[in-house]
């Protein structure tokens, strides 16, 4: 009995104790849940909703024994609370950067990201060239260690980003060969293995050329679907081979493929200094053979061209096959992919095995020609949205750390891999892509007018101004008015024309009382709630039915400018620039937003995207932020405005002897500036031209007027 009660007596304290130590770690359980839960946001977020393309999702990397960094361990998000800024060291006097790395820090410090404060950055980018890491380079630099350490803000290289293209050297090409301590820094690293790929801390960008070009870069070779499906090759590849060290093997079975009929895969052993000295005996034959075929012919007439690995896992072929339209094939086993968290590359490229070469081409052949297609298109829009250019690679690497970033929205993989690209769509304009220009039909049937203004008088009925609003508000699309009066000193005896009860008009002051800016027509203005905005001066001409056209073929165009005035560039080759011309002609490539309609997520890339080069030559000039809009439309779709009617004058003409910018050469001049300053900072020229002009349905018919939908417009004036 004695022992039982021993035993109770036991069991009690054993419970007593559990519940004290349990219920208390119970209890921090609990509240370390109910800490979670406040933090969950009410509403779904974009990152939570899948949409299609590339599965994307918070990358983790894994733990190494090695390098165990990722973005929880080795990176300072308090650095990027306001802004995603990046600021980079000044390059050392007595040390001249590489041409490509100079490249790299020009696009940078010309970007929207860069700062020149270190209190303001989050990334922190070398001016010390780190690309070309193989010490028989000569653009190797030394004591590069010693340089780095004397950088006041290294520390440990927390927040900063390390580009490379090139690591190790022969005989051994060893992939994380840096031969400096990077620390904590993230990698921007071309060949990159998944063995040492931190996966949500890394990025693998593209090998590239010296020649790459540092913006815009040139189109890619497919220029329209009218071409053969099946070309001449099934599958090609011309290149150097290595008759031993790293990299030989791969190359070297290639012969074993060629048929010399559809599958052409030629190889040389004729590169170094010391090649003939060890040539094997199948040398003399391959450089024979592979003499046979230009490269270039061979890559435009193969539907798909191999990529087999070299000395490193990554190939100058990468980019050459994708920009010609050529289906890359793979043969580089364990390679991270250029951009590979967010790029879905199973739709542009075919993997092989280098183990299972033999079978390489049976596995082409059994691709349909739907996919082949479908592949070639893709293969398109990555190169020309992402690595055409040093500009969009650098910025493609930036946008995949800033969504890595906490409270930073995430842009999904159907927005990464389709046009325009990641780069041209800004997530913290909507969550969701119905709010895009770039859908096939505008599904908004109202829109907004602002008028900019620059009146010193007060509106009166015969005012230029108050017989446009009388006109537009007539309009049963027209939803609000908004006039930005752009004067210093804004009249308060204006009178506005009355308008219909559903309309409503706001007077918008300048933004900076000192100062006057020509952009504020295009600031996305919290009062513009429809997608439609029509873009008109204050001495603007048109009819109610012109504007009620042009904003039913805007609906169908709604990531486009359409609109009434129509401008075109030329190239001068007297003068080695381009040209711009108001003078009536068969083609067109502007239409001044003067009087034209556009989608306003076009106000958020001109204020918030844009180079501030380009802001900087408007505000000085005054003057060309037409161009400047038409320019950035043309750069997001690559497509050309669309112009309607027949009307070549859309303006008030001025009175006898009147000044007008139409008949002063030096308004000309100085727009032909802005247009080559523009193509220089875009690094191409963007603009389209086109020869559509639309009319209203049934405008020449010979039919009954009553039968017109817009009978006003034939009245009008040319």
């Amino acid at each position: 009995m004695q022992a039982k009660k021993r035993y109770l007596l036991l069991m009690c304290c054993a419970f007593l104790v559990f519940m004290y130590f349990g219920g208390y770690r119970l209890k921090a359980i609990d509240e370390e849940h109910d800490q979670e839960l406040l933090t969950l946001p009410a509403y779904n977020t974009k990152a939570s909703i899948r949409t299609g393309g590339a599965p994307r999702r918070r990358e983790r990397a894994p733990l190494s024994p090695a390098r165990d960094c990722r973005m929880e361990t080795c990176f300072d998000f308090k650095r990027c609370r306001h802004d995603f800024k990046v600021h980079v060291y000044p390059s050392e006097a007595n040390l001249e950067p590489s041409q490509s790395y100079q490249k790299l820090l020009n696009v940078l410090r010309e970007s929207k990201y860069y700062t020149a404060s270190t209190d303001d950055a989050c990334l922190f980018v070398l001016g010390l060239d780190t690309l070309d890491r193989d010490n028989l380079s000569a653009d190797y630099v030394r004591n590069l260690q010693s340089r780095i350490n004397r950088l006041p803000t290294w520390n440990n290289g927390l927040n900063h980003v390390i580009f490379n293209l090139y690591s190790g050297t022969w005989p051994n090409y060893t992939e994380v060969g840096l031969d400096f301590d990077y620390g904590q820094a993230i990698l921007a690293k071309a060949s990159m293995s998944e063995e040492h790929f931190r996966h949500g801390f890394d990025v693998s960008i593209p090998l590239f050329h010296k020649t790459h070009p540092e913006k815009g870069g040139a189109p890619g070779f497919v220029v329209s679907n009218n071409f053969p499906l099946n070309k001449n090759y099934l599958l090609g590849f011309k290149g150097k081979r290595y008759v031993h060290g790293i990299g030989s093997e791969t190359r070297n079975s290639l012969y074993h493929l060629h048929n010399e009929q559809d599958v052409i895969l030629v190889t040389t052993c004729k590169h170094g200094k010391s090649w003939k000295d060890m040539k094997d005996e199948r040398c003399d034959e391959d450089n024979k053979e592979y003499d046979r075929y230009d490269y270039e012919v061979l890559l435009q007439n193969s539907t798909f061209c191999l990529v087999p690995r070299g000395r490193r896992l990554g190939s100058f072929r990468f980019l050459e096959v994708l920009q010609a339209g050529c289906i890359p094939v793979l043969l580089s086993n364990g390679w991270a992919l250029p951009f590979s968290q967010v790029i879905d590359w199973s739709k542009a490229v075919v993997w092989a095995d280098e183990r299972l070469l033999l079978q390489v081409p049976n596995t082409v052949r059994s691709i349909s020609q739907t996919k082949i297609l479908e592949m070639r298109q893709q293969s398109q829009i990555l190169w020309e949205r992402y690595f055409s250019s040093i500009e969009k690679i650098v910025f493609t690497t930036l946008e995949i750390i800033r969504e890595r970033l906490p409270q930073q929205p995430m842009r999904e993989g159907l927005v990464w891999n389709n046009a325009p690209g990641a780069l041209a769509t800004l997530p913290t304009y909507s969550d969701t892509s119905l709010e895009f220009p770039f859908g096939d039909e505008s599904s908004h049937d109202r829109f907004t007018a602002v008028v900019y203004c620059q009146l010193s008088s007060p509106v009166t009925p015969s005012s230029p101004i108050y017989r446009l609003i009388n006109n537009i508000s007539r309009s049963k699309f027209l939803t609000k008015i908004l006039i930005v009066w752009a004067n210093e000193h804004p009249s308060l005896k204006n009178r506005w024309p009355p308008l219909p009860p559903d309309v409503t008009l706001h007077v918008l002051p300048m933004t900076e009382p000192t100062k006057t800016s020509i952009s504020q027509r295009f600031f996305p203005h919290a009062l513009i709630q429809t997608a439609g905005v029509l873009s008109l001066d204050e001495d603007s001409v048109l009819t109610t039915d012109e504007v009620n056209f042009a904003f039913q073929v805007w609906r169908q165009f709604p990531d486009r400018i359409v609109g009434y005035p129509a401008r075109s560039h030329y190239w001068d080759d007297a003068k080695a620039s381009w040209g711009y011309t108001s003078k009536w002609t068969n083609d067109y490539s502007i239409v001044l937003t003067g009087a034209a309609f556009y989608h306003r997520y076009y106000n958020v890339l001109y204020t918030e995207w844009l180079s501030p080069l380009l802001h900087k030559t408007v505000e000085q000039s005054q003057n060309c932020e037409d161009i400047l809009m038409n320019f950035l439309v043309s750069h997001v779709t690559r497509r050309p405005p669309i112009k309607v009617t027949q009307r070549k004058q859309y303006k008030e003409q001025p009175a006898a002897g009147g000044w007008s910018p139409w008949n002063d050469p030096d308004h000309f001049i100085q727009r032909q500036t802005c247009l080559n300053t523009f193509a220089a900072v875009f690094g191409y020229m963007p603009l389209v031209r086109s020869n559509l002009r639309l009319d209203p349905v049934l405008f020449k018919d010979p039919v009954s007027n009553l039968r017109k939908k817009y009978r006003q417009i034939e009245l009008v004036g040319s």
